[in-house]
């Protein structure tokens, strides 16, 4: 079988980011290298219905080898990149036998990951770390999610022996500007219960997650020349600026952890003229949640009442929910991914999710679906790393998992 390392650097070394600005599904056609490739390698595995379809979904089936009838289970994705950071030209660099210290990763730049600032690292002693050169992020969020899956389908294709009941494999694009299942067909994907592949480090299990929104404000400023600007100017810059200020401080990223939500200010771009600034706006606890947007929303309307009505506009969607409740109906699959990674000898670590997966938007598509850890580390960033240890035991839970429902 090909080590899982050599699988993943293959799958990083095509540039997939989606494009959260393109109208199109998927939002990249780049992102098709890699779905292709995949839907070649699966096929040369003996896979069979493996597919590729117009919007950017691979789907492949690897048949039940047992006489018993047990439940059809997927497995699932994502094979864009973020736009949060460039995923182009791509140049891992691997560190074999983690000592404890320092990895630097950029010398030039004085880049390095240090335990005191990730400690996270010091688990990881002895192990081979896989990180960036300090130039773009690595990709492991979810190529590692789709080398350890595509692992786990070798090693079941090339073993005859290993029991297990129906696998649905899903691969999809989009996950990261919130697009990933737009389109996804649950009825032809034909899994009864699945798991995304897309968690963090190792241990990570997670059945709950930000309910999630995208806000877009547009400014319409007023240019003057700024010799006789007096009364007259009115600075979009400002503005946008003014409007920020008025979200509450600690309920921002930087400050806030566990279940609590934030608003996140993602881009910003004006002249005098014109300013746009977007958010997302996040809370595991919907009422929380719907506070939040209607806070935003009377940030707008003040401000358009102090400065003149359609001065600020809103542009505010839902874009995913918390998959809590669809998923403990059938809390059963999460107890199955507990005993799976128990049976690799792995600490289970149950959390809300900070953030969103494809899994949330199938659960309420009829597809129960935690997330499973894919073993990365500083997601969307110069900083990401992966151990390939993290991996390679991420391959083990899914084989687990393929075990107990074939008990």
């Amino acid at each position: 079988m090909e080590k899982i390392l050599d699988r993943f650097l293959r799958y990083v070394a095509i540039d997939t980011m989606s494009d959260p600005d393109s109208p199109t599904q998927p939002s990249t056609n780049k992102q098709y290298n890699l779905l292709t490739l995949l839907c070649e390698e699966l096929r040369q595995m003996g896979v069979e219905d493996v597919t590729v379809d117009k919007y950017g979904y691979l789907m492949a089936t690897i048949p039940s080898n047992i006489d018993k009838d047990v439940p059809a289970v997927g497995f699932i994705a994502h094979v864009d990149s973020s736009p949060d950071a460039s995923g182009t030209d791509i140049k891992p660099q691997i560190f074999e036998n983690y000592d404890g210290g320092d990895i630097v990763i950029n010398k030039d730049k004085g880049m390095k990951l240090s335990p005191s600032e990730f400690p996270e690292l010091r688990k990881y002693i002895g192990q081979t770390i896989v990180t960036t050169d300090g130039t773009t992020l690595l990709g492991a969020d979810d190529k590692a999610g789709v080398a350890e899956i595509m692992c786990a389908a070798e090693y079941i294709m090339t073993h005859p022996e290993f029991k297990h009941g129906e696998i649905k494999i899903g691969f999809t694009p989009d996950e990261e500007i919130g697009r990933g299942v737009d389109y996804f067909d649950v009825e032809k994907f034909g899994a009864k219960y699945a798991y995304t592949m897309d968690g963090g480090q190792i241990g990570e299990l997670e059945y709950e997650n930000f309910n999630a929104a995208g806000a877009k404000i547009s400014i319409q400023g007023r240019n003057i020349h700024p010799g006789y600007a007096k009364d007259k100017m009115l600075n979009a810059i400002l503005l946008a600026s003014e409007l920020n200020d008025m979200l509450p401080v600690w309920q921002r990223p930087e400050h806030t952890q566990g279940y609590e939500g934030f608003f996140h200010i993602v881009k910003f771009s004006g002249v005098v003229e014109e300013a746009t600034i977007q958010y997302i706006i996040r809370d595991h606890d919907s009422e929380l949640f719907e506070q939040k947007k209607k806070l935003l929303q009377q940030c707008v309307d003040f401000m358009n009442a102090k400065y003149g009505e359609g001065i600020f506009t809103l542009e505010m969607k839902d874009q995913y929910y918390n998959m809590r409740k669809e998923v403990e109906p059938h809390y059963h699959i999460v107890e199955t991914a507990v005993k799976a990674m128990e049976m690799a000898g792995i600490e289970v670590d149950i959390r809300p999710i900070r953030g969103g997966t494809d899994g949330a938007r199938l659960s309420f598509m009829g597809l129960p679906c935690p997330n499973i850890f894919a073993g990365g580390h500083n997601f969307h960033g110069k900083f990401e790393y992966v151990p390939v240890q993290s991996m390679e035991k991420a391959t083990e839970v899914i084989l687990n998992i393929l075990k107990i429902y074939a008990e």
